[in-house]
C-alpha cells in the first residue's frame, strides 16, 4: 500500500489502466457475443429478437445475483489477503463455488417454473412465449454454467489476477460466435435449431470455460476445503452484510428492466426488438466501466483492509475521469452515427426507426452513468453496502423510471429515450455527491 500511495496520479491512472483493460477486453468480447447473438436472432425476424428481448430482464435478474455475491466474496478475500490472513481467503474461495453454484441453480429453477405468468405480466403474447419456452429451456442452463465461471474468474480477480479472466471471456466469446451461426441456421442440407441454437452456442462456450477455469485453478492453493464449514460459520455474517444488499442492488435493474420493458411494449413488438438490441448496444458500449467496476474493487478492497484512505480517494478521483472522458466521446461518436449503425444491427425499418431513436439519445449519457456503477461498486468494496444499495435504488426508481415514464407519456418513443438519457445524468450527479458525504465519516 506504501508503493501505490507514492505513486503519481498519471502512473496510478496506467498501473489501474494495467489492472483494467484486461477485463474490459474481457467483458468487451463477452458482450460483443451477446450483440453478434442479438444480430444472428434478428436475421430470424422481428418475433424471434422480440422473444430474446423478453428473457433479457429476467437474465439480467440471473446476471445480478452472480454479481452480488462475486462482489461480496472478492470484497471478503481482498480485504483478508490486505490483512495478511491468507488461509482465511482460501477457505473463502472454496465457499463461493460451492454455495455460488447451489444459489444460482435454485434460482434457474425458480425462473423456469414461474415463465408463463412472469412472460404474460411482461407483455409478451401466446405466440411469443411459444417462441421463449424452448429458447429458456436451453439458455437457463446456460446461464447457470456461466454463473459458477465467474465465481471462478472472481478468485482470480481478488488475488489481483485481472488478466486470466479477461482472456478466458475472450475465450469463450470466440467460441460462441463461432457457434451461433452454425446452431441458428445450421449447415448444409441441415437447417440449424433457429432461436434455441443461439442458447446451445452460449451453454456450449462456458462449459468449455469451465474446464479450461477448472485447469487453471489446480496448484493454485486458492481452494482450501479443510476448515470450510468453521469458516462459512465465520464468515456468514460479514457475507451477508455485504451480499444481501450487494444482490438487492443487482436485483433492481432487472425489476427496473422488466418495467421498462413493460412500457415499450405498449409501443408494439417492434419497439421491444429495437429496446432490447438497445440494451444489448449499452452493455457492448460501457465495456470500460464494466471492466473497472470488476478490477478496482479488490484494490480498494486491500486498502480498507490496511486503512489507506488516501489511496482510496486518489484511485476514485483517476476512475471517474478516465470513465467520464471515454465514455462521453464514445456516446457522441454513437449518437452521430446512429441512422447507419442501426441499419446495421437490424434489417427491419420500423425495428431501425426506433433503434436510431434510441442510440442519438441515449449512448451520451453513459458517463454519468458510469459514475453511478463505479461509486456503487466502489462502496461494497468499501464497507458501505447499504449506501451502495440506496444508490441504486434511488438511481432507478428516483432518477430513471420517472423520467423513462414522464418521457413516454409527453413524447411517446423519442420522449422515452430522452427521459432515460436525463435519468442517467441525474444518477451519476446524485451518486458522486453521495460518495463525497460517505468520505467525510472516514
Amino acid at each position: 500500500m506504501q508503493q501505490t500511495a507514492s505513486l503519481s496520479n498519471l502512473a496510478l491512472a496506467r498501473q489501474l489502466w494495467q489492472q483494467t483493460w484486461p477485463m474490459a477486453l474481457g467483458v468487451m468480447s463477452l458482450l460483443g457475443f451477446q450483440l453478434v447473438d442479438s444480430i444472428f436472432v434478428a436475421r430470424l425476424g422481428t418475433a424471434s429478437l422480440a422473444a430474446q428481448s423478453f428473457t433479457f430482464p429476467l437474465a439480467f435478474l440471473i446476471i445480478g445475483v452472480q454479481v452480488g455475491v462475486g462482489i461480496a466474496i472478492a470484497a471478503l478475500i481482498s480485504r483478508s489477503i490486505g490483512a495478511g490472513r491468507q488461509l482465511e481467503a482460501n477457505r473463502l474461495g472454496a465457499l463461493v463455488l460451492v454455495g455460488g453454484g447451489l444459489l444460482q441453480g435454485g434460482l434457474v429453477t425458480v425462473l423456469w417454473l414461474v415463465q408463463t405468468p412472469v412472460f404474460t405480466l411482461l407483455g409478451a403474447s401466446p405466440e411469443i412465449q411459444a417462441l421463449i419456452r424452448p429458447y429458456w429451456a436451453v439458455q437457463l442452463p446456460a446461464m447457470w454454467v456461466g454463473g459458477v465461471v465467474y465465481f471462478g474468474y472472481s478468485l482470480f480477480r481478488a488475488h489481483g489476477n485481472t488478466r486470466f479472466p479477461g482472456l478466458m471471456m475472450v475465450v469463450t466469446s470466440l467460441i460462441n460466435m463461432v457457434l451461433d451461426p452454425l446452431l441458428i441456421f445450421g449447415i448444409g442440407d441441415w437447417q440449424g435449431f433457429g432461436l434455441p441454437g443461439a442458447a446451445l452456442a452460449t451453454l456450449l462456450a462456458f462449459a468449455i470455460g469451465g474446464v479450461l477455469l477448472a485447469l487453471s485453478l489446480r496448484g493454485k492453493g486458492w481452494i482450501q476445503r479443510d476448515g470450510m464449514l468453521r469458516q462459512m460459520r465465520e464468515s456468514a455474517l460479514p457475507f451477508f452484510h455485504i451480499a444481501g444488499p450487494a444482490m438487492i442492488s443487482q436485483l433492481m435493474p432487472p425489476l427496473a428492466a422488466m418495467l421498462a420493458t413493460a412500457l415499450v411494449a405498449r409501443a408494439g413488438e417492434e419497439a421491444v426488438a429495437a429496446w432490447g438490441m438497445a440494451s444489448r448496444l449499452e452493455s457492448f458500449s460501457i465495456v470500460l466501466v464494466l471492466g473497472m467496476t470488476m478490477a478496482l474493487p479488490p484494490w480498494l478492497g486491500r486498502c480498507y483492509g490496511s486503512n489507506d484512505w488516501h489511496t482510496v480517494q486518489r484511485l476514485m478521483k483517476v476512475g471517474v475521469t478516465m470513465v467520464v472522458g471515454w465514455q462521453v466521446l464514445l456516446g457522441l461518436v454513437l449518437a452521430v452515427l446512429a441512422g447507419p449503425l442501426a441499419a446495421v444491427l437490424v434489417e427491419t425499418a420500423p425495428v431501425q426507426a426506433y433503434l436510431t431513436v434510441l442510440i442519438r439519445w441515449l449512448p451520451p449519457s453513459y458517463g454519468l452513468l458510469g459514475v453511478c456503477m463505479l461509486v456503487v461498486s466502489a462502496s461494497n468494496a468499501l464497507g458501505w453496502p447499504m449506501r451502495a444499495m440506496l444508490i441504486s435504488f434511488l438511481r432507478l426508481f428516483l432518477c430513471y423510471l420517472p423520467l423513462l415514464w414522464l418521457g413516454f407519456k409527453l413524447g411517446g418513443f423519442g420522449g422515452l429515450a430522452l427521459g432515460a438519457a436525463f435519468g442517467n445524468l441525474m444518477a451519476g450527479v446524485m451518486a458522486w455527491g453521495m460518495y463525497r458525504q460517505a468520505l467525510k465519516g472516514n
